[in-house]
């Protein structure tokens, strides 16, 4: 069964607007390391990101309830591009002014996750979700691919206002492709401000309500916290301060990863399709093996020399990038197929609200833990964390984990 025509309008329209924003994304800290020099203003602008959308979220998820969203994700796309082509327009171009631009940008993609993520499911069949996500997380893939490389020569020839300018484009051309889309909502528009309140009570209360769902989001929760630091803290502190990889090195492995979780996505899109969450456990016990040798490559047990050092972890990341694959389609899927979808944006909106609180759980901790202690010793602390969580849902919510619940099913977790 192939995916229909407003499933690739809404794919090619995202990765059209990804693969600008992946410009500017590496764009906007170099222009902002060239004028300030200054880390702590580095800092100002990932916060200047992060805090609306945990603000925002919730509300966001609302309006994506109750407001037509095939018109909020074309209207904040093409408001988006609008307001950088005056970013450009205007010469407002300044370090304030640009971190002004950073938090309005946050606030209205927050609008438009909330929309798309909660339109997304309707537009396949049920049946259809996991080959669906993984082809958008391949879209999603060969734009951080591509979109880095392009953004540091892009801005080397036309510094950031080229950068600015090739993003504004990039939403221009994603709003046009959506708008293609044939997507009907009936709209329940907010007459006051206690409906919101009302409705988020709602969303709360069906995720509380709801144990299959809650079951696969604390899952999830947790292996975030756990999960997080490899990618974020100990993979890049171990490539340089512990291999002295280079930093071509270091990129080319970063690229191994994601590579290997392009090829993840394009065996579920292809071949395992539904079928891909049977195997979720084996996934997270090959999971576990890739963490031991990550860990091993990186101790003074393994006696490899850099360049050894530095092709096995490629071997290594390209299978642990399609490891991943198999453990993310599935969990969103069954995640995306237990909501309604009258509720779908402001239920997904509350998990993403908890997944961003508790992604910076586990980053907090590691921090300290690498100025104390081996990056080696700290990642089989981390590991032995993620094996006792992955234990406690296998002996307890084995079935759970495995199922496949849509939205009306009876639920039957002990």
């Amino acid at each position: 069964m192939s995916l229909n025509r407003n499933f690739w309008l809404f794919a090619v329209g995202r990765f059209i607007s990804q693969l600008g924003w992946a410009v500017q994304d590496v764009a906007l800290p170099l222009h902002v390391l060239d004028q300030t020099h200054s880390g702590s203003m580095m800092t100002l602008f990932i916060l200047a990101e992060m805090i609306p959308v945990l603000i925002i979220m919730p509300f966001a998820g609302v309006v994506g309830d109750r407001y037509n969203r095939k018109r909020l994700m074309v209207g904040f796309d093409l408001a988006r591009g609008a307001l950088l082509f005056g970013v450009i327009a205007f010469d407002l171009l300044g370090i304030y002014q640009l971190l002004v631009v950073q938090v309005i940008m946050a606030s209205m993609g927050a609008f438009f996750s909330a929309g798309t993520g909660a339109m997304f499911p309707d537009l396949v069949e049920p049946d259809e979700l996991e080959k669906a996500n993984s082809t958008v997380s391949s879209f999603t893939i060969l734009a951080r691919l591509v979109g880095p490389a392009l953004g540091g020569f892009i801005y080397a020839v036309g510094g950031i206002k080229l950068a600015i300018l090739i993003n504004a484009v990039s939403f221009f051309g994603s709003g046009l492709f959506e708008i293609l889309i044939r997507y009907e909502w009936r709209t329940k528009e907010l007459e006051s401000f206690s409906q919101v309140i009302e409705d988020l009570k709602e969303g709360i209360g069906f995720l509380r309500s709801n144990r299959y769902l809650s079951t696969l989001m604390f899952f999830a929760l947790f292996m975030i916290a756990l999960g997080q630091p490899f990618g974020a803290v100990i993979m890049p502190y171990s490539y340089r301060e512990v291999l002295k990889f280079s930093s071509y090195q270091f990129g080319l492995l970063q690229s191994a990863f994601m590579g290997g979780a392009l090829i993840g996505n394009g065996l579920i899109a292809i071949k395992f399709g539904k079928k891909a969450g049977r195997y979720l456990f084996h996934t997270l016990l090959l999971d576990g093996v890739m963490i031991l040798a990550f860990t091993w490559a990186i101790s003074p047990l393994s006696g490899l020399g850099r360049n050894e050092a530095f092709f096995f972890l490629v071997g290594i990341n390209i299978l642990w990038g399609s490891i991943e694959a198999f453990i993310d389609v599935p969990i969103n899927s069954k995640i995306q197929r237990a909501i309604p979808s009258e509720l779908r944006g402001r239920v997904m909106s509350a998990m993403a609200v908890l997944m961003h609180l508790s992604s910076p759980l586990g980053l907090l901790a590691v921090g300290p833990l690498l100025d104390r202690f081996p990056a080696w010793e700290v990642t089989v602390a981390i590991w032995a964390g993620m094996a006792v969580v992955v234990a406690y849902f296998w002996a307890r919510y084995r079935e759970v984990l495995l199922k496949e619940q849509k939205y009306g099913e009876s639920e039957e977790v002990t």
